[in-house]
């Protein structure tokens, strides 16, 4: 299944990832760039960009709410988008290990 999203951006990766618990926006955001040890710190216009498109392609859902905040969480298809990046980027991992030289990459 070829998707136009697909590869996932970084962005996109660690939003399902942190998704995988229901979660709002600034949670999500704080989950992010506690996963990424700080390396991904995502502004709240990027993120909420990117939450909107997730929830339009069906890869996670608004499952309640928090005051006024919106809760969203990964649906099984999200889950599956997640399974074939993992198995894409485990296939690119193999390459390293698998390279003809003995050369350091």
């Amino acid at each position: 299944m070829k998707h136009k999203l697909l590869p996932l951006s970084e962005t996109m990766h660690y939003i399902l990832l942190a998704l995988r618990e229901p979660l709002h926006g600034y949670a999500a955001m704080q989950k992010i760039e506690q996963i990424s040890n700080g390396t991904v710190i995502l502004a709240a216009g990027t993120l909420y960009g990117a939450i909107e498109n997730l929830n339009k392609h069906g890869w996670i859902e608004p499952v309640g709410n928090s005051g006024r905040r919106k809760i969203y969480m990964i649906t099984s298809e999200g889950r599956d988008i997640l399974k074939l990046e993992r198995e894409r980027l485990a296939h690119i991992l193999s390459l390293y290990e698998g390279s003809e030289s003995n050369e350091e990459v």
